[in-house]
């Protein structure tokens, strides 16, 4: 049996009558019988049924017909042309509309995954829909780069198809928020947050991903995304430079700033010395900077600074004269290094302490 014989009548209704009367006339569809077709096209697509089964009924019935049609053949191909048009047009409308719709349910789903708006038994059942068992652990990618990208980017479009074609259909979710690409993973499956980091790197041609911690549980998602989210904002404050963050390594920077006005007074009684400084303070905060993210190692920090041996030394006892407190002695590194990190957090000199 063809594919054509599995269309209900119902969805060729009046095509046969249609064709002789405008065969015998020679006559163009009207206006209004174009939009019946494109209703009826419409409809075959919202029941589920093929283009190519649904054209092919209307090929069968016009040739079926065509011994008891007047006119000529080009009268008949003209107007089943003209029919065929508009079915094909209402079905593409009705897909239009099911992608729309679609969308637009995946993009409320993910609003209430990662913003944590929806009751989560509720939500845990939504989830099945996108692949996603809530009851397991999860974890979450978020990745960000020079552009802002949606759903339809041509960025993202390639680091899906590069995750779908490595991992195939295990319980991933990827998608788009604020301008950045995401990727919810099993819990147990970090190799595919690794992937996605190295394939969102290449496609972004830079850019940074930050990795959240493996939570349990429906809130556990939305948990482990604002944990990413948060890293990229720290690693942004901090000029942190490696392509991948994970949280799981970053968490002593959350601790330090949960009580801000005391971080904010710490910064301002070991480093607001250096604001007497000749140039200000920022010359003194890099050159702090760069000795403890060298491992207070003097040669490594002046050639990261383009400076002399000789020239970075004169700069560590000079912070050592205003603010009473040597880089080189262990008893004070720890409170100057807390300090600088906290500077970097709070956006100090830049941004005046107790501003928010």
């Amino acid at each position: 049996m063809s594919g054509a014989a599995h269309i209900p009548e119902e969805f060729l209704d009046g095509y046969v009558a249609l064709l002789s009367e405008v065969c015998a006339t020679g006559r163009r569809l009207k206006r209004d019988e174009l939009e019946v077709r494109r209703e009826l096209g419409e409809r075959a697509a919202d029941a589920g049924f093929g283009l190519r089964e649904l054209v092919g009924a209307h090929l069968t019935a016009a040739r079926t017909a065509w011994p008891s049609l007047p006119g000529d053949p080009d009268s008949l191909l003209a107007v089943m042309h003209q029919v065929v048009d508009a079915v094909a047009e209402g079905y593409e409308r009705a897909q239009r509309q099911a992608v729309r719709q679609e969308e637009a349910t995946r993009r409320e789903f993910i609003d209430d995954l990662l913003h944590g708006r929806s009751d989560l038994g509720r939500l845990a059942e939504r989830a099945e829909r996108f692949g996603l068992r809530l009851s397991h652990t999860h974890a979450v990618a978020v990745a960000h780069g020079p552009a802002a990208y949606d759903e339809g980017h041509h960025v993202a479009r390639r680091v899906e198809r590069a995750l779908i074609a490595r991992f195939h259909d295990r319980g991933i979710l990827l998608t788009t928020k604020d301008g950045r690409m995401l990727c919810v993973a099993p819990g147990d499956q970090p190799e595919v947050l690794a992937y996605f980091a190295k394939q969102c790197y290449a496609a972004m041609d830079g850019g940074q991903v930050a990795i959240g911690r493996v939570q349990p549980g429906p809130g556990g998602v939305v948990q482990s995304y604002e944990e990413a989210v948060s890293v990229l904002d720290l690693g942004e404050r901090l000029e942190l430079s490696e392509p991948v963050l994970y949280a799981a390594d970053l968490l002593v920077y959350p601790v330090l700033t949960r009580d801000r006005q005391a971080m904010a007074d710490l910064v301002q009684a070991t480093l607001g010395p250096l604001t007497a400084a000749r140039g200000g303070a920022e010359p003194l905060l890099e050159t702090l900077t760069a000795y403890f993210d060298s491992g207070c190692v003097a040669a490594e920090a002046a050639r990261r600074l383009s400076l002399s041996v000789r020239a970075f030394t004169y700069r560590l006892e000079r912070i050592h004269q205003l603010t009473g407190a040597s880089p080189t002695d262990p008893a004070h590194r720890y409170m100057l290094q807390t300090a600088v990190i906290g500077a970097r957090l709070l956006g100090w000199p830049g941004t005046p302490l107790g501003t928010g």
